[in-house]
């Protein structure tokens, strides 16, 4: 994502990702329509999804969300939490080992990750096949 500067000129904002606990077998269609309803600011009236809770609890314990200090990853805090995703919005500087351990705990909870600059979605690692 970029924003106009000031001056007129464009510069680098954030990297944008969100997971997502949908049902098993979610298709990437599903997601995005999910994202849509977020950005519309429609979400479920429902207890948190038990694969969130984890995800937020095991990124925001590597990578604080609340007083962040320099050297966060995180363009914006607290991250975005809702009952059945995450939105993380990074500073599009921040070190590949931060994406690596996202996507890896994205895996881990069985999350789908999507990936805001283009729409992409990514199912977690475990659920891909050769």
């Amino acid at each position: 994502m970029t924003a106009r500067t000031r001056d007129g000129t464009l510069s680098a904002v954030s990297f944008d990702l969100s997971v997502w606990a949908l049902p098993e077998g979610a298709t990437p269609a599903e997601v995005r329509a999910a994202v849509q309803r977020c950005r519309e600011g429609r979400h479920a009236d429902r207890h948190p999804d038990p694969r969130v809770v984890r995800f937020y609890r095991a990124i925001t314990a590597a990578y604080p969300d609340r007083h962040a200090g320099p050297g966060s990853p995180w363009e914006v805090t607290p991250l975005h939490a809702a009952s059945d995703h995450v939105e993380l919005n990074l500073f599009p500087t921040c070190e590949d080992q931060v994406l690596l351990d996202i996507e890896r705990l994205a895996g881990e909870h069985g999350l789908m990750l999507f990936d805001a600059q283009d729409g992409s979605v990514y199912p977690p690692p475990a659920r891909v096949t050769p």
